[in-house]
Formats: structure tokens, sequence, C-alpha cells
């Protein structure tokens, strides 16, 4: 007798044929294929640790930021030296906030970011650590006022710097620039430089 038609071990193999295609081609777009959660998951991952990132350095910014207002509300004499920096500075909070602009702060960095300007004078951050110079008052004396911002600005470069280490490349571009320019108003303030 003789087989005509598909047998049961040829219909296999064109349905395994056929199959191949669909197979091979990994993630869809949308994550559904195989592996494509694992990826999202962790692209996702990647943009919540650079947000997170962000928010902290935008953080630390907002508090040079504070202390320029606070030294600039305690001394306006200072004006002509301090508004320069403190623009600058408040040009850093916006660059260094995620991009849907949840800022630390009370809303000074986060409407800022959104409306496209620098945050207004008197946006805070959460108060620094322990031993650290506050950003919220400025001394009564211009000079310690001046030694104050100084100092903040050094730690604002330092933790800036100390945040390169886990940041994606554009951010770290980013925060090498700001944290040098950190230390440029440090240099700026200190008792070297001319009033």
């Amino acid at each position: 007798m003789e087989r005509t038609g598909l047998t049961r071990r040829r219909a296999l193999a064109v349905a395994a044929v056929g199959a191949v295609p669909a197979g091979c081609t990994g993630a869809e777009p949308d994550g559904g294929g195989p592996g494509g959660a694992a990826r999202t998951t962790a692209a996702d991952r990647a943009r919540r640790a650079e947000a997170a990132l962000r928010r902290r350095s935008a953080a630390v910014s907002a508090e040079l930021l504070a202390g320029y207002d606070a030294a600039l509300a305690a001394h306006p004499s200072l004006r002509a030296r301090l508004a320069p920096l403190r623009e600058a500075t408040a040009r850093h909070v916006t660059a260094l906030a995620p991009a849907d602009g949840a800022a630390a702060g009370a809303g000074g960095a986060r409407g800022a970011r959104s409306e496209g300007r620098a945050p207004a004078p008197g946006a805070r951050a959460s108060s620094p650590g322990p031993g650290a110079p506050s950003a919220g008052a400025a001394a009564a004396d211009p000079g310690a006022a001046l030694a104050g911002l100084a100092a903040l600005a050094t730690r604002t470069a330092a933790a800036h710097t100390a945040a390169l280490d886990g940041a994606p490349p554009e951010l770290a571009r980013l925060l090498a620039s700001v944290a040098a320019a950190g230390a440029a108003h440090a240099y700026l303030l200190g008792p070297g430089a001319r009033p």
C-alpha cells in the first residue's frame, strides 16, 4: 500500500519549520516576547536609578542655592559677588532634576523645571546632615557668611564627584561639570578671591 498525503512525521516537521520564525524573533517591541520582560525590567530599573540619582544631586545643589539665598537676604551688600554664583547654581538644580521635574525641595526646582525657568529664591531642599554648614541661615558677619558658603560649595562639589561612580555617561558628564563649578564657587568665595 502506497502512502499518499501528509504523514504524521512530515506534519510535525512542517509545523516545527513554521514555528521557527515566530520563536526566533526575540523580544517584541512591547516586551512581550521571550526575554522581553527581563529587558524591559532592566531598562526600567536603570531609568528609576538615574531619576533617583538626579533627585539626590538636584537636592544637593538646592542646598547650595538655599545658602546663597540666605546670604543674599542677610547681606544685600554681597549681591554683586553672589548673584552670578546663585544664578549658576539655580541652573544646576534645573539641569540635574529628573525629566519629570520631581526634584527634592519645597516646589522650587520641581515647578521651575516644568516651566523652563530657574528655581525661585528661597527654594529649599532637605536640611544638611549633622556637622554640615547650614544653608538656612547666614552668619551675621559677611566674611563668615562667605566662608560658610565656600564650605557648602566644597561639600556640594564633593557630593557630585562621589555621585559619578554609578551615573550613566550623560549624567556623569553633567555631574562632573557641576562638581567643577562647585569647586570654582568655593575658590571664588574663599579668602584668596577678590571681593
